[in-house]
């Protein structure tokens, strides 16, 4: 991954609040072009090893809302919650609900400032109805997740929302870390373009032409992916030994709202304007 989409913010233990974090013509240009941001060291060890904490205990057993892996029926995942591996979490819903540490994560000064700074507004909302997640990604049952956009199944005004994914360890190639195709969120796709699912089609010469151009983002505990909802994106299988947790929030404009009587709509957003 480029430079250009990297800074590099070193934080002190615990400090995930008192310094805003300011970005640069060069960012929010690397951003409009490229669809994604990344922000090293953003939330500090402390932090992280808090949320580990509680991850952990929601994991030994399982701690509903759950989604598993036998529930979206992607590869690699069990064909059903009674078959070997059924019982793999795929990510711990209602992250905000679940423990302090997430909220105050999830509407830090920081990260707000971010959101702000990306979506061009001072009014900024936190969806508790997309993401609002602990991504949990196991050895031998974590399913792959083709290419797609997270704008398939949302219902705003407008597909102007980003999303805040956040380390918990290592994310590289071989335990399924996101993989991104930078500019795809600037583009008109064709319904086509996509299989029944809303997956991007690989079987296509014009899709293959941009899945060529794919950017695997590594990260480490702490580093913050930032990106748009029509960003094209997608992850492989864990083949590690060690499980990968990440944190995931989606931020929209308080003037971009989610459409009456959806799933877009259904739990109250968090208000992030006074943060």
């Amino acid at each position: 991954m480029s430079q250009q989409h990297t800074i590099d913010e070193q934080s002190p233990s615990g400090d995930t609040e008192s310094r805003k974090v300011w970005l640069d013509r060069k960012n929010l240009a690397a951003f409009k072009r490229d669809g994604f941001l990344v922000i090293r060291g953003l939330c500090s060890e402390a932090v992280c090893q808090e949320m580990l904490e509680v991850v952990n205990d929601s994991l030994s057993p399982a701690l509903a809302p759950v989604e598993y892996e036998a529930d979206v029926h992607y590869p690699g995942a069990p064909p059903s919650r009674t078959s070997p591996g059924g019982d793999t979490p795929r990510r711990l819903l209602n992250a905000f609900a679940r423990d302090d540490i997430f909220r105050r994560w999830a509407t830090g000064t920081r990260v707000a400032e971010i959101v702000r700074n990306l979506l061009q507004t001072d009014q900024v909302q936190a969806s508790q109805n997309h993401h609002n997640c602990v991504m949990t990604k196991f050895p031998g049952y974590g399913s792959e997740t083709g290419w797609h956009q997270d704008m398939r199944y949302w219902s705003f005004d407008r597909p102007e929302l980003i999303t805040a994914w956040l380390a918990l360890g290592p994310e590289n190639s071989e335990n399924g870390a996101l993989c991104v195709i930078p500019g795809s969120h600037r583009n008109s796709y064709d319904r086509g373009q996509f299989d029944a699912a809303l997956f991007f089609r690989t079987d296509l010469k014009n899709n293959r032409a941009l899945t060529e151009t794919t950017r695997t983002i590594e990260l480490k505990a702490g580093d913050v992916l930032f990106f748009h909802c029509r960003l094209l994106h997608s992850a492989g299988r864990n083949q590690t030994e060690r499980v990968k947790l990440s944190v995931v929030f989606t931020y929209h404009a308080q003037t971009n709202r989610p459409i009456s009587g959806t799933r877009s709509a259904e739990h109250p957003d968090i208000d992030l304007s006074a943060t």
